[in-house]
């Protein structure tokens, strides 16, 4: 019985030692983690074919024709696509603009804000506006160029994700350039 009692109590000293030695009161945090996200630098290529207009676009996207001069420029790596639509200007020139800004405000529901930035090029006759929607809404940017007279283009970008702008936020900042380029190099044929 003393061999037990001895074995316990050896035991439970070598325990409480391991215990006491394990136990430092140097606590060290875990360094905050931030997510990696490298999209490479934008490189841009003209677009031009057969529709009345062209522009600068980034060469790490692809473009699908989505017939009537409309496009779906698609980012792969950022499950994103920029919704390019055409229409003629037929003395509806108004109800395009209204159409435009509807579209845009529709999100204010979600949106913290939007910011618009209107954009004049007198040299080439592109006039519009760009959108940048902030906070959790379906798109977070967009935009309207035409030339008052004969054509008009909307565009915006769509994430294949619920919209939660933390987590998409540099895709959605690199894409908005893409955009504002667009944009700025846009003219009419």
């Amino acid at each position: 019985m003393n061999k037990i009692f001895a074995f316990k109590m050896w035991f439970s000293i070598v325990v409480i030692g391991f215990l006491f030695v394990g136990c430092k009161d140097d606590v060290i945090p875990k360094p905050a983690s931030q997510l990696r996200l490298e999209y490479p630098t934008a490189s841009y290529i003209s677009f031009e074919n057969n529709c009345p207009f062209r522009f600068q676009m980034n060469d790490a996207a692809t473009v699908k024709d989505d017939g009537n001069c409309g496009f779906s420029i698609t980012y792969p790596k950022m499950k994103a696509t920029v919704y390019l639509t055409y229409k003629p200007v037929t003395g509806n020139l108004n109800n395009l603009l209204r159409d435009a800004q509807k579209l845009t405000y529709e999100h204010v529901i979600k949106a913290d804000n939007i910011v618009e930035q209107p954009f004049l090029n007198g040299d080439k006759k592109v006039y519009g506006m760009f959108y940048q929607v902030g906070g959790n809404a379906a798109t977070n940017s967009q935009f309207y160029v035409t030339d008052s007279l004969k054509h008009f283009i909307t565009g915006s970008v769509y994430f294949y994700a619920k919209p939660n702008f933390d987590s998409i936020m540099p895709a959605a900042s690199y894409i908005k350039n893409d955009m504002q380029t667009l944009v700025e190099t846009f003219e009419w044929k």
